[in-house]
């Protein structure tokens, strides 16, 4: 006979068949590998979206997506996951347009659960950053449990500062950060850490935190887009709208006229008679050098042959692209200028 003072066993909760865990795993460290190894053991199956796919190398966003995949696969290998229990999502940035980061999450999932209802959603509510915890509501909400003091911004402060991250990361992701270290965009992200690091301790002493203003221009033609290759930090050789910060003794629209005329050589046909359209972006993390907000104006030269520009002191290139071109490769963006130019190109 069973002892009646003893409690009654509860019985196992059941595993769901898809449990989805999202992150910029930027890169991933020992913490996001506990959470995956506690969250394998609720779900028969792991889906790992990777955010801030397609973008330009920066010092955030260091590594492709590609890279954070292999990681991954690396260290869940070594911790003994079979390959086939972990799926994977790539998901791009869309500052400005949450419903298409949202519809992006959920088309990628769907694309592995195959119409199953079955989905969890695994995290760890922490702070603001978390508030996609709460944008799945068809999901049910599996909180995880690891606690830690890691955080991937001080991995990256650690890997480009030169201070080991052995303690950090797991063994896989420390030997592709090792092999990484050895590579050009090592070195030229390096530079823009340092150009960064520098460019936020002269504000340091702000008895404010200052917020810059710039203005932007995304100059069209015959279905072409202007644009130039960055020859400075950060974002050397990122293609970008000609722009620049605010002149303080002109307004914004001729701001932006004189800072086009200066970086391309473009005077004509006049750009103030080609104004079309004009916005305000303004995503709190749109730009590594601190706050800023630029105001961006779409000048459509209708159709004809594409004017003669030249390259300013400031940039390697200028030169018309392609629209289809320019659209289909954010990552060779800087900051948040493909946005940009997809917000009014799509806007029409």
């Amino acid at each position: 006979m069973d002892d009646p003072a003893s409690p009654t066993p509860r019985p196992a909760r059941r595993r769901r068949t898809f449990g989805v865990y999202i992150g910029r795993f930027e890169p991933p460290h020992l913490a996001h590998l506990a959470v995956m190894q506690e969250a394998l053991q609720q779900v028969q199956k792991l889906i790992v979206v990777i955010g801030s796919a397609r973008g330009a190398r920066t010092t955030k966003n260091p590594f492709t997506y590609e890279e954070r995949q292999e990681m991954i696969s690396g260290m869940l290998r070594a911790a003994g996951v079979p390959r086939a229990r972990v799926l994977f999502v790539a998901v791009r940035d869309y500052f400005y347009n949450e419903s298409l980061w949202l519809s992006e999450v959920q088309g990628g999932v769907a694309a592995h659960t195959r119409g199953s209802s079955d989905v969890a959603l695994i995290g760890h509510v922490k702070d603001e950053s978390s508030y996609y915890l709460r944008s799945f509501p068809a999901w049910e909400f599996l909180p995880a449990h690891v606690v830690s003091p890691l955080s991937a911004t001080g991995v990256r402060r650690a890997y480009f500062e030169g201070t080991p991250t052995t303690d950090l990361v797991p063994p896989a992701v420390q030997d592709f950060l090792d092999r990484f270290r050895s590579t050009p965009d090592y070195d030229e992200l390096r530079q823009e850490y340092t150009y960064l690091a520098e460019y936020r301790a002269a504000w340091a002493a702000s008895p404010f935190p200052p917020v810059f203003v710039t203005t932007d221009a995304a100059v069209t033609r015959s279905g072409h887009v202007l644009l130039v290759r960055r020859g400075g930090q950060p974002g050397h050789g990122r293609l970008a709208m000609p722009g620049g910060f605010l002149d303080v003794n002109a307004t914004l629209l001729t701001s932006c006229i004189h800072k086009v005329r200066h970086e391309t050589g473009l005077t004509h046909p006049p750009l103030e008679q080609h104004l079309r359209a004009q916005a305000v972006f303004d995503y709190p993390d749109r730009s590594l050098r601190g706050r800023t907000i630029t105001h961006a104006f779409h000048f459509d030269l209708g159709t004809g042959q594409l004017p003669q520009v030249r390259p300013g002191p400031e940039n390697d290139q200028v030169f018309w692209m392609p629209l289809n071109e320019a659209l289909a490769q954010p990552e060779a963006f800087f900051e948040d200028h493909h946005a940009i130019i997809e917000h009014f190109v799509l806007k029409g």
